[in-house]
C-alpha cells in the first residue's frame, strides 16, 4: 500500500506539470480561451449562466495565475464589472427604461423636457420590470469584462507581443512603450514628490504640481531619446523590399480580412446574424492570417526562443471555442431558457445543457501547466550577540600625593 501512493502524483504530474520557460503556456491560447467566454456570455441574459461563466473563470485564473504584477489586474476588472452595473442601473432609474411594467418601486419627480427632446425623460416611474431588465444586461456587460480580465491575468502582455506576426511587430512595439509609460511616469512623480517632502518642500497644490510637473517632463523626453536610440541601434523599421503586386495583395487581404472579422463578430453578438456571423467570421480570419503572413515577408527580424504552440495550448484554446459554440447552438433551439422574460417577471432556471457546456471551460484548471509557486520572503536572522565578559572588579587606588601650589614649587627650584 505505501508504493501506491506515488502513482497518482507522478499521473498528475504528467497531466499538469509545473510550468517552466521550456513548456509554458502560450499566450495566445489564454485570449482564445477567454474569448470563448466572453461569447458566451455575450448570447444568454440568464443571471445564473453568467454567474457560472464568471465562477469557471474566476477559478481557472485561482488555479492557473501566476505571481507576477501584471496577473494581480482580475481584481480591478471584477471592480469594474460591479461599477459598469451600478452604472447601468442609475441610468434605468433615473433616465427610465423602455420595457413597460406593472409593479411600481418609486415615482422619481420628472424634469419637463423641450419638444425636441422627445423619447427621452429624466425621472418618472420605476417598475420593476425595468430594473430587472437593466440588471440583466449590466450582468452580460460585467461577464464580458471579467472573461477580458481573466485573459489579462493569465497571458503574459510581453510574451504576447512577441508572438505576433512579422507585420505587426511595429504595431507591437509601440504597445509596449505606451503600456511602460504610465508605470514610468507614475514612478517619477512619487519618487520626486517623496524628494520635495525630505527638502521641506511643498509636494501638493498647484505650486508643487507646477514645480514637479517639469522634471517629470524632462525624464520624460530623456527616456524618450534614449528608447529611440536603442532602437535605431537595433535595426528597428528596416524592411525587405517586396514587389508592388505583393504590398497591394497585402493590403486587400488585411483590409478585407479584418472588415469580415468585425462583421462575423458582430453577427455572432446578434441573434439576427447568427446564420451568416459564423461562415464570414472564417473567411475574415483567413484573409487577414493570409494578409498578415504576405507582411511578414517585409519585415526583417529574428525571435529568441519563441514560445511553442503545444497540445495543451489546442486544448485550451478548444475548450474555450467549445463553450462558445455550444451556447450559440443552444441560444438557437432554446432561447427562452437563455433569455429570461421580465415581462411578466419569471424566475431565472439554470439550463443544464448550457451549464454543463459552460463547465468545459474548466478544462484549462487541469490541463495548463502548474505556475511556480512564490517565493516567500526569507526573513533576516539576526546574529546572536556575544556573551559580556564580566568586568574585572575595581581594586583600591593608591592615594596620590598631595598637589603642591605654584608658589612653593617656585621656592623649591630657588633653594
Amino acid at each position: 500500500m505505501a508504493d501506491a501512493a506515488p502513482v497518482p502524483r507522478a499521473r498528475r504530474r504528467r497531466l499538469a506539470p509545473q510550468a517552466h520557460r521550456s513548456n509554458a503556456l502560450h499566450p495566445g491560447a489564454w485570449w482564445l480561451w477567454s474569448l470563448g467566454l466572453a461569447t458566451a456570455a455575450s448570447r444568454t441574459t440568464n443571471p445564473l449562466l453568467i454567474g457560472l461563466i464568471v465562477g469557471v473563470a474566476g477559478y481557472v485564473v485561482a488555479a492557473r495565475r501566476t505571481s507576477a504584477p501584471w496577473a494581480r489586474s482580475y481584481g480591478a476588472f471584477v471592480k469594474l464589472a460591479l461599477v459598469v452595473i451600478g452604472i447601468r442601473l442609475v441610468f434605468a432609474i433615473v433616465l427610465g427604461s423602455p420595457i413597460p411594467g406593472t409593479h411600481l418601486i418609486v415615482t422619481l419627480p420628472e424634469v419637463p423636457l423641450p419638444d425636441w427632446a422627445q423619447g427621452v425623460r429624466i425621472g418618472g416611474r420605476v417598475t420593476a420590470e425595468g430594473v430587472v431588465f437593466a440588471l440583466y444586461d449590466g450582468l452580460r456587460l460585467a461577464g464580458l469584462l471579467i472573461c477580458v480580465g481573466a485573459a489579462n491575468a493569465l497571458a503574459s502582455p510581453a510574451r504576447l507581443l512577441k508572438s505576433l506576426p512579422g507585420a505587426l511587430y511595429e504595431a507591437g512595439v509601440a504597445v509596449v512603450v505606451a503600456m511602460t509609460f504610465a508605470p514610468n511616469l507614475i514612478a517619477d512623480v512619487q519618487r520626486l514628490r517623496s524628494a520635495r517632502r525630505l527638502r521641506g518642500r511643498p509636494d501638493k497644490g498647484l505650486r508643487g504640481l507646477l514645480q514637479v510637473g517639469l522634471p517629470v517632463l524632462e525624464g520624460a523626453l530623456e527616456r524618450s531619446v534614449a528608447l529611440a536610440a536603442a532602437m535605431d541601434a537595433r535595426g528597428f523599421g528596416r524592411t525587405a523590399a517586396v514587389p508592388a503586386r505583393v504590398r497591394r495583395t497585402t493590403a486587400a487581404l488585411t483590409l478585407g480580412g479584418l472588415t469580415g472579422v468585425c462583421a462575423g463578430t458582430y453577427g455572432l453578438l446578434t441573434a439576427e446574424g447568427s446564420t451568416y456571423g459564423l461562415p464570414v467570421l472564417g473567411v475574415g480570419l483567413a484573409a487577414a492570417l493570409g494578409g498578415l503572413w504576405l507582411g511578414g515577408r517585409r519585415s526583417v527580424r529574428t525571435r529568441y526562443r519563441p514560445d511553442r504552440w503545444g497540445w495543451r495550448a489546442w486544448a485550451v484554446a478548444g475548450s474555450g471555442a467549445a463553450v462558445a459554440a455550444l451556447m450559440i447552438a443552444a441560444n438557437s433551439g432554446d432561447a427562452g431558457a437563455l433569455h429570461p422574460g421580465v415581462v411578466p417577471l419569471v424566475a431565472p432556471e439554470l439550463p443544464l445543457l448550457p451549464a454543463a457546456a459552460v463547465l468545459l471551460g474548466l478544462l484549462p484548471a487541469f490541463v495548463a501547466p502548474v505556475p511556480p509557486p512564490a517565493e516567500a520572503p526569507v526573513p533576516e536572522r539576526r546574529r546572536p550577540r556575544p556573551p559580556r565578559t564580566p568586568r574585572p572588579p575595581r581594586t583600591s587606588r593608591t592615594p596620590r600625593a598631595p598637589r603642591t601650589s605654584r608658589s612653593s614649587r617656585t621656592e623649591e627650584k630657588t633653594s
